[in-house]
């Protein structure tokens, strides 16, 4: 009896009580190995706490954390023709792109929405790296456009997170011909004479580079971020020479002039307000406010009367 009791009866008991663990629960550091706690992760958005390495963050969550109180309204972008040039390789596009939309819950790689930062009302948009790559696409394209647009009907700031590899294949020349368009509508930003601000993060390369990432009044970058049109793997192979350390990276652009900061991403919404303020020529926004003064429920005390001065 006590062997069943000792040792049957717990075993079946634990069988039957066991809980399912989530998978997700922690994220390993790809830079350092540490294993985060997923709600830890979240609340530093999505920022190492042991080595400080930024990894990716979906526009959705980026633009919570940006926007007063997390509230932002989404930018309604025009629809491209689904697959134009009826591509396959590995897979049917189209395929290609349900399986994306339901890894990633959005519709395409770049989302656009308008909302206030520090009270300071702006367009912003931003592309997904897990949207196949953030590539450029037409979609793309058009949020942009529909970003822009928006933000000179409005006279709003308009401010980009890039994360791209590049234009989509799938969509060929098409996908091209998005790298000129964008480069319009930015002029149309500066004959508004609003504010174009981008934001470069982990990796910005190809014809996202080439285009839209680089031409903004303040170019702001994340810490470590790959910013490159060709990729340093591609570039030591033609020249055939080992390239500096950190090559590319945002710190070594920030050295050679290309870039004006590398922000952490903790810090960026307060580096936004201050440059946004002072391009559009605003008074430093207020950090706080102060609550109404309560209304007093006391009487007040009676005013003392002053003795009579005697008659001479």
């Amino acid at each position: 009896m006590n062997w069943i009791t000792n040792y049957v009866r717990p075993k079946i008991n634990s069988l039957f009580s066991r809980r399912e663990v989530p998978e997700n629960l922690w994220t390993k550091c790809p830079e350092c190995g540490t294993m985060l706690f997923h709600r830890e992760l979240e609340a530093n958005l999505n920022v190492c706490s042991n080595c400080d390495h930024h990894m990716a963050i979906s526009p959705r969550d980026r633009f919570g954390a940006l926007f007063d109180g997390g509230i932002f309204t989404e930018v309604k972008v025009p629809e491209p023709i689904a697959d134009p040039l009826h591509f396959r390789d590995q897979k049917k596009y189209p395929d290609r792109l349900k399986a994306a939309q339901k890894a990633t819950g959005e519709k395409e790689a770049m989302l656009v929405a308008e909302g206030e930062i520090g009270r300071t009302p702006i367009v912003a948009a931003a592309q997904d790296f897990a949207f196949i790559g953030g590539s450029l696409s037409m979609y793309v394209g058009n949020a942009f456009i529909a970003g822009a647009e928006r933000a000179v009907a409005m006279k709003k700031p308009f401010v980009v997170f890039s994360a791209a590899g590049g234009a989509r294949m799938q969509e060929g020349i098409l996908a091209l011909m998005q790298m000129p368009r964008t480069t319009v509508a930015i002029q149309m930003l500066k004959e508004a004479g609003l504010p174009y601000i981008v934001v470069l993060t982990h990796p910005t390369t190809g014809g996202v580079t080439a285009s839209y990432a680089m031409l903004g009044d303040v170019q702001i970058a994340e810490p470590n971020a790959l910013i490159c049109f060709a990729g340093p793997r591609v570039i030591e192979q033609t020249i055939r020479e080992k390239l500096p350390e950190g090559f590319q990276r945002a710190e070594y652009l920030l050295d050679h002039g290309m870039l004006d900061r590398v922000t952490h991403r903790k810090a960026m919404r307060e580096e936004l307000i201050t440059i946004l303020r002072m391009l559009t020529l605003q008074p430093p926004a207020i950090r706080a406010d102060l609550a109404a003064p309560e209304a007093s429920t006391q009487p007040e005390p009676a005013a003392e009367a002053a003795p009579a001065t005697p008659k001479p």
